[in-house]
């Protein structure tokens, strides 16, 4: 394999044992720097988010549906406070409390992302199809590097054994690999495969480094040799925010009557800033007084009413 090879943001779903086992190899590192740079994040905070990222990334894809989308959120007790990231169909947008915390490297000379992150707490996945359904699992965070925190929600959660892998690279604030693999057994999957799997996990354990040489493709071949790996899919991602102003103009009515009074009352105004991309949307105090007539009207109107 050739070094230092550029790669695009993607996923690859790939097929083991004509459907013993499935594969997710994801690819991340422009999504991350993009994160890091709008965040103005640390190297482990943007250590951590890439992270995150990437994984919510693979669990977005396993979803079919246009509508639908999956969040995940990590409320350690580290110094970052709660993470969250947003995976639809390839588009992925993160956030932390405080993405600017600085620590220690660890010992082995690595960054301190489980510091960072906290090694307790809680991970919570919604998945949300789309339709006003939403389902919502949850599992304590084990070790706060993230990888481990997905592994164990899978299982917890979703009683789905799966070897997760994920890193980020970074020197001197410039990212320069990011990605993640996700394995998982499917339902018959001989004791062969799994064996085969496990006996190939360490070559998963620093990902990002691994990641630096070769394309997808070639690492899938080589990984995964003599176990049958086919491509079945591969998708774009992407870091990219999905706020507009109509968003936040249902954020502020979702606030309720009584606060948007308030908010007129003061005659100054709303300033609303995303979480994701830091835009900026602001609300005269005319546009309020409209917003919280409309929100009256629409309370007014009788229930199972439709139009003609």
């Amino acid at each position: 394999m050739s070094e230092m090879k550029p790669k695009k943001d993607e996923i690859l779903q790939i097929d083991l044992g004509n459907g013993q086992a499935r594969v997710l190899l994801c690819s991340s590192t422009g999504m991350a720097q993009e994160c890091a740079d709008i965040h103005g994040a640390s190297p482990v905070a943007a250590a951590a988010l890439g992270r995150l990222m990437t994984g919510a990334a693979m669990m977005g894809i396993m979803m079919k549906g246009e509508e639908e989308s999956v969040t995940v959120t990590l409320k350690g007790d580290g110094p970052l406070g709660t993470l969250m990231a947003v995976a639809d169909h390839g588009d992925v947008r993160a956030c932390a409390d405080d993405p600017t915390v600085t620590l220690p490297l660890r010992e082995d000379g690595k960054l301190d992302v489980g510091g960072a992150v906290g090694h307790s707490g809680r991970m919570t996945v919604v998945r949300d199809l789309g339709n006003g359904k939403q389902y919502v699992g949850q599992s304590e965070i084990v070790s706060g590097e993230i990888a481990m925190d997905f592994a164990n929600y899978f299982a917890v959660s979703e009683q789905q054994p799966s070897l997760v892998a994920l890193g980020v690279r970074i020197h001197e604030g410039i990212v320069l690999q990011a990605g993640g693999i996700l394995i998982q057994p499917l339902p018959g999957c001989p004791e062969e495969m799994i064996d085969q799997l496990e006996l190939r996990s360490p070559m998963f354990a620093d990902i990002s480094r691994e990641l630096t040489y070769g394309t997808l493709e070639e690492l899938t071949e080589d990984w995964f040799r003599g176990l049958e790996p086919r491509i079945l899919e591969r998708t774009p991602i992407r870091y990219h925010c999905s706020c507009s102003r109509e968003r936040m103009e249902r954020a502020l009515i979702s606030l309720g009557r009584k606060e948007l009074q308030s908010l007129i009352a003061e005659d100054r105004g709303a300033e609303l800033s995303c979480h994701f991309c830091h835009r900026k949307h602001f609300f005269t105090t005319d546009q309020l007084r409209e917003m919280l007539k409309r929100a009256e009207e629409k309370k007014q109107e009788p229930e199972g009413e439709t139009d003609a």
